[in-house]
């Protein structure tokens, strides 16, 4: 830092304790970006050291930026950690909700003082409430992508809301028997209100593979839900063979996140025999939904048809092979009340038939 930076860096502070009282952390902050290594709160003394030498001390009182709300700072990291509880993570996020009045302070002194090199006051209360939380709780590091746990508090408000990050699990299914949906349907008279139609219980379908699949993760992670994100989906009266369909399994709010995919995936198997069967299951990172969903996969259907009358061999084959190509496919009815009305084209690469008697 050059003498002439230093000289304006010490005119500026003067002037601003000059102004109206003010905190360590937004005095520091006023010049957050300058110096290395160094707090908000020791930056501010080394500056009111330097304003004392002409005479300036500062005003008492509260501070007229943040309202001294960088002093509850401790308090609201205490209340997050103990908002948290027994809620497992190993990365966390501290945010806050600044007030209106708070903002424009800040933007009234970035503006009266010309600070160029200010820190974004959200960004230093943020810090200050983070490391607070981390040294309450023994253990944790901040993630500003995917944290495990985030919490937002709103000073003016008083209140903290609590974000608790999905685990989320990959894996296939093979549906064993028909008549099981893939994803849990609301009763289409009460939607999931209950009623005497659905017995009470707000379900169209007593099961689905997303239920059955879930339950034993739900438990174990001491969840509020799980939601099943397939990569496509098979008719409720279909089965699905063969080596099983991919899909993520999304645990919602866990309390615990360190479980054992591959045991929990041997309970699924054992409560649904016959049922339902999981396979090759591991813990995976969020943006394995998307992959999942987006994946183009060739399928391989089965179908049993009976004629009311002989069809000949070649007349047969002659039908299948017509069929190949693209095909308009549009929306079946018995679907048409949970998705469009739509026309989408689709490709039969191939068919073959095999005569029964």
């Amino acid at each position: 830092m050059t003498g002439e930076v230093l000289a304006q860096v010490a005119l500026t502070a003067a002037n601003m304790l000059a102004a109206g009282p003010i905190c360590d952390a937004c005095l520091g902050g006023a010049f957050g970006r300058l110096g290395h290594g160094l707090t908000n709160e020791e930056r501010a003394r080394s500056l009111r050291g330097v304003a004392a030498l002409v005479g300036e001390r500062g005003k008492p009182g509260p501070c007229w930026v943040c309202g001294d709300v960088f002093g509850e700072a401790e308090a609201w990291a205490a209340r997050a950690r103990a908002e948290v509880g027994e809620i497992e993570f190993a990365t966390y996020l501290c945010a806050v909700r600044p007030s209106l009045r708070w903002q424009e302070a800040e933007r009234l002194l970035v503006e009266r003082f010309h600070l160029a090199h200010a820190e974004p006051q959200k960004h230093a209360w943020n810090r200050t409430v983070g490391k607070a939380f981390e040294r309450l709780a023994g253990h944790g590091t901040v993630d500003f992508s995917d944290p495990d746990v985030k919490f937002t508090i709103d000073p003016a408000a008083g209140t903290i809301e609590i974000d608790i990050a999905s685990v989320f699990v990959y894996g296939r299914y093979r549906k064993l028997e028909r008549g099981i949906p893939q994803t849990h349907w609301p009763c289409r008279r009460c939607r999931g209100r209950g009623c005497a139609e659905c017995g009470g219980t707000g379900k169209q379908y007593a099961d689905s593979v997303e239920e059955l699949v879930g339950a034993p993760f739900v438990q174990a992670c001491h969840a509020s839900g799980a939601i099943l994100h397939g990569a496509g989906r098979e008719d409720i009266d279909a089965r699905m063979l063969g080596s099983g369909r991919p899909f993520v399994l999304e645990i919602v709010r866990p309390h615990v996140r360190s479980i054992d995919a591959r045991a929990l995936g041997g309970e699924v198997n054992a409560a649904a025999r016959g049922r339902v069967e999981v396979s090759n299951l591991r813990l995976c990172r969020r943006d394995a939904v998307g992959i999942v969903k987006e994946t183009d996969a060739g399928k391989t259907y089965r179908a049993r048809v009976e004629f009311e009358k002989d069809v000949s061999p070649d007349a047969l084959v002659a039908a299948l092979d017509s069929l190949v190509g693209d095909i308009a496919q549009r929306t079946p009815r018995r679907v048409a009340h949970r998705r469009a009305d739509l026309v989408r084209t689709r490709r039969l690469r191939a068919a073959r038939v095999t005569r029964s008697e």
